[in-house]
């Protein structure tokens, strides 16, 4: 049995306390961390759960009944308290986005490699039956060579979003749409595709006067075979329609799902009928890979915990995050400094660390209140995409 610790009991929380209680034969919360104890307490009557609650998550260091842990708390927090789990002997799942620089993600890579403990980070969508499906037709090559890929992460998120503390702000949040919501696209751009060689971006803060980070960003990659990618990272587009398409040489595939695939007339026009075949064999190749048992956090979880106990292989292991995170702040310090940046970004790049971060981006607005908690603590993580 692995003992459990969470730690930050705001609203993505629940999504692991339900993967773990998922898994009940396999695992156990034992505890819980918030500095609004009142809050980590109402969990413990939500769920019923047997677990200490503490205000101080420095208390369940040298808790020796507990095997692992789960950071959900906000993104600033997210190095310094898995440095400190996992040099402590805990393995460590951190909720995106796993740092607030990439300094802090090689100095937790670094932690996870000397102690011998795993770390991963969340990555849900990866986790989805229609996703895995995608990746499986695109790694057969059955479309050729992509040419172009296009990724919309729509969401949408009211005024009073920003006015929880700890959102909208550089220092506390670490960025805006960008990095707390495409996070995920982003992440599975960089599986499917890898890393680009440069980036291009913009951003603005369109609709949200209560936050000093970007509510809109559009990024175009550029990749060393000549294909390009572009990232739309919203929190401004109501119907939150999230797409990944990927343009072949031969066919047209995306999530959710639709294939195409055109031929071409002696002059280069469309024919009126597409290539059926291909169609039909992308489409089987689609299909034969198997439903997940276990979906969303749930599948993370579930891998997480075979990690542990079994030696099965993370599937977003630290390496994998920091790719994710790259991304992003190559995103920021094109859009900041107005330049086309090259990957990858060595360790003497301004934006390297969260300091050189928080000294070139600029504000958009600046934050004038806050409140501690809100009342309705529901959210929402995204499409099915089927």
């Amino acid at each position: 049995m692995t003992n459990i610790a969470i730690i930050g009991t705001g609203s993505i929380s629940t999504a692991h306390i339900e993967a773990y209680l998922a898994m009940h034969e396999t695992c156990k919360i034992v505890a819980l961390a918030d500095i609004y104890p009142k809050k980590a307490e109402s969990i413990v009557r939500k769920y019923n759960l047997e677990a200490r609650v503490v205000a101080n998550y420095q208390e369940l260091l040298n808790d020796s009944t507990i095997d692992a842990v789960s950071i959900c708390s906000p993104p600033y927090t997210h190095a310094p308290i898995a440095i400190d789990f996992i040099k402590a002997g805990k393995h460590v799942l951190v909720e995106k986005p796993m740092a607030s620089s990439l300094k802090e993600c090689d100095e937790m890579i670094k932690a996870s490699i000397e102690s011998q403990k795993l770390l991963s980070v969340v990555a849900q969508n990866r986790f989805l039956t229609p996703i895995m499906r995608l990746k499986h037709v695109l790694d057969q090559n059955l479309i050729g060579k992509v040419a172009h890929a296009q990724v919309d992460s729509f969401w949408w998120r009211g005024h009073s979003y920003y006015d929880l503390w700890w959102r909208g702000t550089w220092e506390k949040e670490g960025g805006g749409c960008t990095l707390n919501h495409a996070v995920h696209h982003i992440d599975m751009l960089q599986w499917m595709l890898g890393l680009p060689t440069d980036i291009f971006a913009a951003t603005t803060n369109a609709l949200h006067d209560n936050a000093e980070v970007e509510d809109l960003s559009v990024a175009v990659l550029r990749y060393g075979n000549g294909s390009l990618a572009q990232v739309t990272s919203s929190v401004v587009h109501h119907g939150e329609e999230q797409q990944l398409i990927f343009q072949g040489e031969k066919a047209r595939i995306s999530v959710p799902w639709k294939v195409a695939a055109q031929v071409s007339k002696e002059n280069g026009f469309p024919q009126e009928k597409n290539n059926v075949d291909l169609e039909n064999r992308i489409q089987k190749v689609f299909n034969q890979y198997p439903e997940l048992r276990f979906e969303g956090h749930t599948g993370q979880v579930n891998n997480f915990l075979k990690a542990i106990n079994d030696g099965e292989q993370l599937l977003i292991d630290g390496t994998e995050g920091r790719k994710t995170l790259e991304l992003i702040t190559a995103i920021y310090k094109s859009a900041n400094l107005g330049v086309n940046v090259k990957l990858p970004l060595l360790t003497d790049d301004p934006f390297y660390t969260r300091e050189g971060m928080l000294a070139n981006v600029k504000h958009f607005y600046e934050k004038q209140g806050s409140i501690e908690n809100f009342s309705d603590d529901t959210i929402t993580v995204g499409g099915n995409y089927e």
